[in-house]
């Protein structure tokens, strides 16, 4: 009997025990410090911020080197275009745009029409960033792993600018229909005016359907599209000054100081002033030149400082010993290195989206094509005192009376002058210089005498490897359909 009994009293005991453990389970593994879902205001500036430094990082080791504004005295595989893998960009927009994603969904949950429309121009932008690097990308399926989408399909890049253009406009219409204020916007956000920071957000939204236009413009007539935003500036305003330029403004204090501030010293001054940009901005007497480059070190604080550039895709010994070596090779600008975190670094070194002097030179080639209404020696001439703006200097008096720069001469050469000088402006903005050369041609940019890609300039990003494992179906389908998988296929709006 007493063993019958201890074993109901443990029968009983377990029990009891077994109801403790289950009561209030949910709770007890609901785990305060993970939460399942992030407000808005905090996914926003992680995605800006990832982005500009992944932007930033590709744009110094590849951008500035392939539109030849750097050269490289070392480890000058970059420069001869043995490029490998190049896969930040990717990376970024792939692993970020899951939390822009977030925010769309919490915003259409939770009606917030501004937060949408500010994730929808941050997907259209990230999604161009990868498009224009790429071709052919993962798009009407990507980030979709959670509906069993594990494989996604690779959009035509006609496709995919169709959508940016479209999330575009619908951006433009909802940004002010609701009420409420946008917190974590480290592009806009500084001037605490909500309704100004919305108008940025439109203003920047249509700006980037511009570009995406004019980027297309080879492939269909844009003209009709262009003037729907330009005749109607209530509905579809644009940037106005460089008051509204779309710049990721780096602060003096880690961890948000200029990218390159923290790099070695020896890796920095690995890159220096190419040829082709300096002895231009040199000839032309241009004050940038003393933005962009200084002195040789060999003559730097000197009472005569001298720039030499060096020419880009020369091997690793010619390339270093050029000029007598380095110490008389012209270095990248204090401003984009140690002197980044300076009041004035802190105003010249910024990440950057968009500005209005690229989109004046965007209007002065439209205006010139006769695509748009409107005086595009006007718009020429406002982009490149724009661009003297945002390293605040003042343009020579004389600068756009000068035969190089005057707004004189046959379409062509006018075209050739909008190219030009819209060139110079995009140094160390992103990766737009070498997009838009691409595209234009301008200026006649020559590939280095020791290249390794047959004299070509390369036109786009190889696909990550890691796609030909774990996508193999969808990027044999998009090799087929755009070509092979190497740095001289042209994607669709290049053919």
């Amino acid at each position: 009997m007493k063993h019958i009994l201890l074993q109901s009293l443990i029968v009983f005991g377990l029990i009891a025990i077994a109801s403790g453990c289950t009561k209030d389970f949910d709770e007890v593994n609901n785990n305060p410090n993970a939460p399942t879902a992030v407000n808005t205001g905090l996914l926003l500036p992680q995605i800006q911020r990832d982005m500009m430094n992944a932007l930033m990082g590709e744009t110094w080791g590849i951008g500035n080197i392939v539109v030849q504004h750097t050269a490289k005295n070392q480890f000058v595989n970059e420069d001869r275009y043995l490029w490998g893998e190049l896969n930040s960009i990717w990376n970024n927009v792939y692993e970020n745009m899951r939390d822009v994603n977030n925010i769309i969904i919490q915003s259409e949950a939770n009606g917030e029409n501004n937060y949408k429309g500010v994730a929808l121009v941050m997907k259209s932008w990230m999604f161009s960033l990868a498009t224009d690097a790429y071709g052919d990308i993962p798009y009407s399926q990507a980030i979709q792993a959670k509906e069993g989408q594990n494989y996604p399909a690779y959009d035509a890049q006609e496709d995919i600018y169709n959508g940016i253009l479209a999330d575009l406009k619908m951006a433009n219409d909802l940004l002010g229909t609701s009420n409420e204020v946008l917190a974590g916007d480290i592009i806009f956000g500084s001037s605490g005016n909500n309704a100004e920071q919305l108008l940025q957000w439109k203003k920047l939204a249509n700006s980037l359907r511009i570009r995406a236009l004019m980027r297309i413009s080879r492939k269909r007539d844009v003209s009709a599209d262009l003037r729907t935003i330009l005749d109607n500036p209530a509905a579809n305003p644009v940037f106005e000054s460089i008051a509204d330029n779309a710049v990721y403004t780096y602060t003096a204090t880690s961890p948000d100081q200029f990218p390159l501030y923290s790099t070695r010293i020896g890796s920095f001054n690995e890159f220096r002033a190419s040829k082709t940009l300096l002895d231009t901005l040199q000839t032309l007497s241009d004050p940038r030149m003393f933005i962009f480059f200084r002195p040789t070190p060999e003559t730097e604080g000197s009472a005569t400082p001298e720039y030499v550039g060096i020419p880009n895709g020369l091997n690793d010994v010619d390339a270093l010993q050029y000029n007598g070596g380095p110490q008389f090779q012209s270095r990248i600008g204090a401003l984009y290195f140690e002197q980044s975190i300076s009041s004035e670094g802190l105003d010249i070194a910024k990440g950057v989206v968009m500005t209005y002097a690229e989109l004046q030179f965007l209007l002065a080639e439209a205006a010139e094509k006769g695509m748009i209404p409107g005086d595009a020696k006007t718009f020429y001439e406002n982009g490149v005192k724009a661009s003297f703006d945002f390293y605040n200097l003042d343009m020579p008096s004389d600068y756009l009376s000068r035969p190089e720069m005057s707004y004189t001469g046959t379409q062509q050469e006018k075209l050739s002058k909008i190219g030009f000088q819209k060139w110079v402006s995009l140094f160390f903005q992103g990766l737009e210089a070498w997009f838009d050369w691409r595209r234009t041609g301008i200026p006649a940019l020559k590939a280095g005498p020791s290249n390794q890609n047959n004299d070509l300039i390369p036109v786009r990003f190889r696909y990550p490897i890691i796609e030909q494992s774990l996508n193999s179906d969808s990027y044999n389908a998009a090799i087929q359909r755009q070509g092979p998988d190497d740095l001289n296929t042209k994607m669709w709006y290049l053919n």
